[in-house]
């Protein structure tokens, strides 16, 4: 095993290296470089840090440690010393999430530590559609109003219970509340609304000059099985593409037919595997 000697914590003057590195796939590693332009490396904003794995001085892997711990371009050695590094830290995150390659091998090491997990979500392809959609976009779906924030919320809470499994207003709503309100204020909410009811929604969850990474798909339970999310997609990438970022992404649970159906459909085409553990 190879000590943390290898490993520190990236600072500004490192960033230049650090943008080379997550564009060496800018897409799988779209959420790190989100991160990194919005922070600037400044821990304050990040909640956390990013470690450099160096072999001869040459940064090779990085590591976001945050509420989301998530490795970019991790080599077998970096994820050993990504794990002594975690551990020695005493971070206990309420996630880890990317490449499949490797997620799985980093939560074999701090398993012990971090477990047990609530979820364990070994394959969840990443899908990718940087053309317009194949199919007829839905003219109803919009950009959410921040004056509607009251009638997208309480769909939000619904979705993230339901997909993660933990009431997001646990413990205080304030936080999830002004992320949500956050993404509307940017214009990376869509939503259909009818009758002051939410009957779609989906938000941009992340977003740099490359790409961008849908999150948060939903369809009001009764209306499921209607084939809305489909056309409804296909009008969010339609309007993600023209106004956010060319490339649209998402990543699915590969159990989840349905919406691997509804994604295919739309013109998503898979491109690599993620694993998804939520702690």
């Amino acid at each position: 095993m190879l000590s943390t000697t290898n490993v520190r914590a990236l600072t500004a003057p490192d960033i230049p290296a650090l943008r080379d590195l997550l564009d060496r796939d800018p897409l799988v590693n779209l959420f790190v470089r989100h991160r990194l332009d919005l922070t600037g490396l400044q821990e304050r904003l990040m909640g956390g840090r990013i470690w450099g794995y160096y072999e001869e001085d040459e940064l090779v892997a990085a590591c976001h440690a945050g509420a989301n711990v998530v490795p970019v371009e991790a080599t077998p050695p970096a994820i050993e010393a990504f794990a002594d590094r975690v551990l020695a830290g005493g971070i206990r995150p309420s996630s880890l999430v990317g490449l499949r390659s490797a997620v799985m091998p980093l939560w074999e090491r701090v398993e012990s530590a971090w477990g047990p997990a609530r979820s364990v979500r070994p394959f969840q392809p990443f899908l990718v559609l940087d053309q317009d959609p194949i199919v007829e976009p839905d003219p109803r779906v919009r950009r959410v109003a921040i004056d509607e924030f009251n009638t997208l919320y309480p769909s939000c809470v619904a979705m993230f219970t339901e997909e993660v499994g933990v009431d997001p207003e646990v413990g205080g709503a304030s936080g999830y509340r002004a992320r949500v309100a956050q993404l509307i204020s940017q214009g990376w909410a869509f939503a259909i609304i009818e009758d002051g009811e939410v009957l779609f929604k989906t938000e941009v969850g992340a977003a740099t000059p490359d790409g961008c990474q849908l999150q948060g798909v939903w369809v009001r339970p009764d209306r499921r099985g209607e084939d809305i999310s489909v056309r409804a997609l296909a009008a969010v990438v339609e309007q993600v593409r023209a106004t956010v970022a060319p490339v649209v992404t998402l990543y699915v649970n590969d159990h989840n037919r349905s919406a691997r159906r509804a994604y295919e459909r739309v013109g998503f085409v898979e491109t690599e595997m993620f694993s998804s553990i939520l702690l």
